[in-house]
């Protein structure tokens, strides 16, 4: 929840996307009597003709609820930004056979990033409407979870720098989502209504997939039975699948499982039946692990590999400075290398930080 004696003389900019919960978070300041500099980031594709794009829509909404507000908004131009970077560092990932999240690097990369270089630097404070908290213990400000386990967004939060967490506000961090929905409908916004986005942060309706045809195309390959050796049909592309999917695949005899990727060979390897032992694992090893305030103070911890509301038990085995081996207490489903393992501490409250998942 805001402070508003932390707040009330400070210069405050507001990321508003048109969506409902960063339309909430300017009706939070504004509740207190502060009227927020708003900003629309542009990151359209490149060539939007040729997708399904809501940026026009999204800054509509986002126009309506600044002005209803008393708000001025302001269009940033992150285009290039988030093409360059997210997207180049999503295709090399995939290419290379990993299972990338570019909506965790847009936060740090973009949002965090290139808004602060471009207008976030005059401000104290940016605010998102990211399901988040932050909490200061022992003199440092730590990422707190949400309340609601459901959209939590930590996870996609865990790689932003600690000078970015600093800036940070999220005000709307202390609901639970279905609060803010009665709160927009209360407060006759625009957008009251209107459906969570679903696909790739910032670009609205595109598909994950097409988004990856677009840049990388289709190199068909072999789908192979791992249990027995046998081949099964053929997919369109490494990159379309990940490690423990268990849909879309669309092969016959299913369900189907995909427990493994050889990138040299293009083989998705693929285990038959509703939950194959081949589909699990109990240990791996996480790399260039990421801190957000301070380094882990106890071996014990919980953490998560994908945006679930599911938190696991572990043990953290340092290797070296950057490195952790994470026993977990119970075996988990689709360990795939180039995912962010979140640590949190054991009560899943403060996050500590972020590392890649290796082989």
């Amino acid at each position: 929840m805001i402070n508003y004696d932390e707040i009330k003389d400070k210069r405050i900019a507001v990321l508003l996307s048109g969506g409902v919960d960063s339309s909430v978070v300017v009706y939070e300041f504004a509740r207190m009597g502060l009227h927020p500099d708003c900003f629309y980031i542009k990151i359209g594709p490149e060539e939007e003709e040729e997708w399904d794009c809501s940026s026009e829509e999204d800054l509509e909404m986002a126009t309506a609820v600044a002005h209803k507000y008393g708000c001025r908004l302001e269009v940033v131009d992150c285009h290039r930004e988030y093409w360059d970077q997210v997207t180049r560092y999503t295709m090399e990932k995939v290419k290379a056979g990993f299972t990338p999240n570019p909506d965790v690097m847009c936060n740090r990369l973009v949002k965090f990033g290139a808004f602060d270089e471009k207008k976030g630097r005059d401000y104290d404070y940016i605010a998102t409407g990211h399901y988040a908290q932050t909490e200061w213990i022992d003199g440092q400000k730590w990422l707190t979870t949400s309340p609601d386990p459901v959209k939590d967004q930590t996870d996609f939060l865990a790689q932003i720098y600690d000078w970015q967490l600093r800036k940070a506000l999220f005000p709307i961090g202390h609901y639970m989502k279905d609060e803010v929905r009665v709160i927009a409908e209360r407060e006759h916004l625009v957008n009251a209504k209107r459906k969570d986005s679903q696909g790739i942060c910032f670009l609205g309706k595109i598909n994950y997939n097409d988004y990856i045809r677009r840049y990388l195309g289709e190199n068909p390959g072999d789908v192979i039975e791992m249990d027995t050796g046998r081949r099964i049909g053929r997919h369109k592309g490494l990159w379309f699948h990940t490690i423990g999917q268990r849909k879309g695949l669309g092969f016959g005899e299913g369900p189907w499982f995909v427990v493994k990727k050889d990138v040299e060979q293009n083989i998705l390897y693929v285990s038959h039946g509703y939950d194959p032992q081949d589909a699990y694992q109990t240990d791996f090893m996480v790399h260039d692990f990421h801190f957000l305030t301070a380094p882990f103070t106890s071996a014990q911890v919980t953490f998560k590999i994908r945006h679930t509301p599911d938190y696991h038990p572990a043990t953290l085995e340092m290797v070296d400075g950057q490195r952790y081996m994470v026993h977990s207490a119970h075996p988990i489903h689709g360990v795939a290398p180039g995912q962010f393992c979140v640590v949190y501490d054991e009560d899943h409250h403060r996050c500590f930080g972020s590392g890649e998942i290796t082989v």
